[in-house]
C-alpha cells in the first residue's frame, strides 16, 4: 500500500460476491461527500466482449481476474490522481458486455474502488492507500445473490446457483479469499458497523 501523504486517498474495498461491498461503498461515499469523493467499482472496467453472441458472453467466467481491464483501470486511477478526469465505462449486467456509453468522473480527494479483484493485480494494490476486505460465509453470499440476480438482472434461481457453484466460487477460493492478506484490514462484514470502519480508515488519511 502507499503512504497517506497522496494527496489523492483510494480506498480499496474487496470480498467476494454479495459480501457488503456495495453497501459500505455507499456508506463510505455518503460519509466523504463533503471531502470530495468518487466510486467506482472494478465491473465498470470488465473486458470488452461486445464481438461476442449474448450465448458466448453469458459463458464467460466473469470471477476470473482474467477477466479485469486492469490496463484501462489503472490507467484512469493514474489520471484521476494527476487531477485530470476520466470517462468510466459502463457495463451491463443483463446482457454481459460494456455499453457505447460513458460516465464522465472528475477528480476528488477520495476515490472508493469497490471489486472482486483489486487485490490480484499487484500494480493496482500499489495505488490502493486503505485496503478493506470483508468476510462473509459462502451461505450467505449465495442466499443475497439468488435474491439480487433475480430482481436486478434477470436470472433464474437455477442460473444464479449455477454460475455461483461452478465459477464464483471456486474464483473465490483460488483468488479472492487468498488475496484477503494484501489488505490493512480484515472483517466480518456481519459484525463491523460502519462507524468502526470509517474510523479505521480516518486513521490512515
Amino acid at each position: 500500500m502507499k503512504s497517506k501523504d497522496s494527496k489523492v486517498f483510494i480506498i480499496g474495498i474487496c470480498g467476494g460476491t454479495c459480501s457488503g461491498k456495495s453497501t459500505i461503498s455507499e456508506k463510505l461515499k455518503d460519509y466523504y461527500k463533503k471531502t470530495g469523493v468518487n466510486k467506482i467499482n472494478t465491473d465498470s472496467y470488465y473486458k470488452d466482449h461486445s464481438d461476442l453472441s449474448f450465448k458466448e458472453r453469458s459463458q464467460i467466467n466473469f470471477d476470473h481476474p482474467n477477466s479485469i481491464d486492469f490496463e484501462l483501470l489503472i490507467k484512469h486511477l493514474n489520471n484521476l490522481i494527476k487531477n485530470n478526469s476520466i470517462k468510466e465505462p459502463v457495463y451491463s449486467y443483463k446482457s454481459h458486455k460494456r455499453l457505447k456509453k460513458n460516465k464522465l468522473l472528475k477528480p476528488k480527494r477520495i476515490i472508493i474502488l469497490e471489486g472482486l479483484h483489486i487485490f490480484c493485480n499487484a500494480e493496482l494494490i500499489n495505488l490502493i492507500d486503505f485496503g478493506l476486505f470483508l468476510n462473509l460465509d459462502s451461505v450467505t453470499r449465495l442466499e443475497r445473490r439468488i435474491k439480487r440476480d433475480i430482481n436486478e438482472r434477470g436470472r433464474t434461481e437455477e442460473e444464479v446457483i449455477n454460475r455461483f457453484n461452478e465459477m464464483c466460487e471456486p474464483m473465490y477460493q483460488e483468488f479472492i479469499f487468498p488475496s484477503r492478506t494484501k489488505a490493512n484490514v480484515i472483517i466480518n462484514s456481519n459484525q463491523k458497523s460502519i462507524n468502526e470502519v470509517i474510523n479505521l480508515i480516518n486513521e490512515f488519511i
